[in-house]
């Protein structure tokens, strides 16, 4: 039998405690809209370029699934300028820019995240 699992992410989960707001916090950090169905009552997708999605769940929340290191890495190509215009925004920002090329950043819930040069 040959092996049916692709070489592929389709989603990257994460943890939050109530959705809407997550979907309003996620879609305001990328630039997107806040039109998109929330699936099942506790499901928000963030189309992503690349195709690998960001999947915002309620039901799986808990302060033990908080991710306390980078879930993900959001990209860009102004380390700078994101670093003040994160900092402008009121984001919770926990290191300073590291070695010219990153720094992580907080959601409401305590989640981690990446920003890369």
């Amino acid at each position: 039998m040959t092996n049916p699992i692709q070489n592929k992410i389709r989603g990257v989960f994460i943890p939050v405690s109530n959705i809407e707001q997550a979907r309003d916090w996620y879609c305001s950090l990328l630039g997107l809209p806040s039109d998109e169905e929330i699936y099942f009552g506790h499901i928000y997708v963030l189309p992503m370029q690349g195709g690998i999605n960001i999947i915002l769940d309620s039901k799986i929340y808990s302060p033990h699934h908080v991710h306390n290191i980078p879930v993900l890495q959001l990209a860009t190509d102004h380390i700078d300028r994101s670093y003040d215009y994160l900092k402008s925004q009121g984001v919770g920002i926990l290191t300073e820019i590291q070695d010219g090329h990153w720094f992580n950043i907080q959601d409401p819930d305590g989640n981690v995240l990446m920003i890369c040069k």
